[in-house]
Parts: structure tokens; C-alpha cells; sequence
């Protein structure tokens, strides 16, 4: 159980990574107006914003991680815990605030695997 909810907090992980990519580098190329459903103006406007959103999305994707190699098995369940909890609450700010959609993009997956990670 413990490899599948490790596998899952790692997924979370690479999916903050992607969003980092997304946010800081594609936000006004094509992939990033298509995936955000912005127009080149609108993106234009809010590169700066999206980029200081990506690199927070870093930051848990970076905890996740540090959680994932931790040797000592207490700690390292600590700072999964605690990041997971960070992707859940920023995921339900932004299904609450921007799109429900992002609930199940972001905050579901971490719910996933912080459960499974209590059941390990």
C-alpha cells in the first residue's frame, strides 16, 4: 500500500511540475491559451501573475518530492501530509474562485493519495 500512495503523491508532484511549465513558460503560447481558454491579449496581461502561480506550484511540487526522498519514514510522512494538504486546500480556493474543474484536477488526485497514504 505504502508504494501505491507513493506513487500517487509522486503523481501529484508531476502534476504541479506540469503546471509550473504550463503557468511560467506556455501561458501565452498556444498551448497554455488553449488549456486556460485565454485570448493572446488576455494571457499578455496576466503573464506576470501566472508566472508567480507557477512557481508556487513549484514550491509544492518541490515539498512533494522532498517528502518522497525523505530517509527518515516519520518525517517523510510528515511533509507529504502537509504538502498534500496544501495541493487540497489551493485546489478547493480554486474550484471555489476560478473554475470546479481545477477540484478535480488538482485537489482530487492529492485527496487520493493523502488517504491512501493514512491507510499505508
Amino acid at each position: 500500500m505504502n508504494a501505491i500512495a507513493d506513487t500517487l503523491v509522486a503523481l501529484v508532484a508531476a502534476l504541479h511540475v506540469y503546471f509550473l511549465i504550463l503557468e511560467m513558460f506556455l501561458w501565452t503560447k498556444p498551448l497554455g491559451l488553449k488549456t486556460f481558454r485565454n485570448s493572446s491579449e488576455k494571457a499578455a496581461d496576466s503573464a506576470v501573475l501566472a508566472a508567480n502561480q507557477g512557481l508556487y506550484n513549484g514550491f509544492l511540487a518541490a515539498g512533494l518530492v522532498w517528502g518522497l526522498v525523505q530517509a527518515i519514514p516519520g518525517f517523510a510522512f510528515q511533509i507529504k501530509v502537509f504538502f498534500l494538504l496544501c495541493v487540497i486546500v489551493a485546489g478547493v480556493y480554486g474550484a471555489a474562485s476560478v473554475s470546479r474543474g481545477i477540484l478535480f484536477v488538482q485537489a482530487a488526485p492529492a485527496a487520493i493519495a493523502l488517504v491512501l497514504l493514512w491507510l499505508a
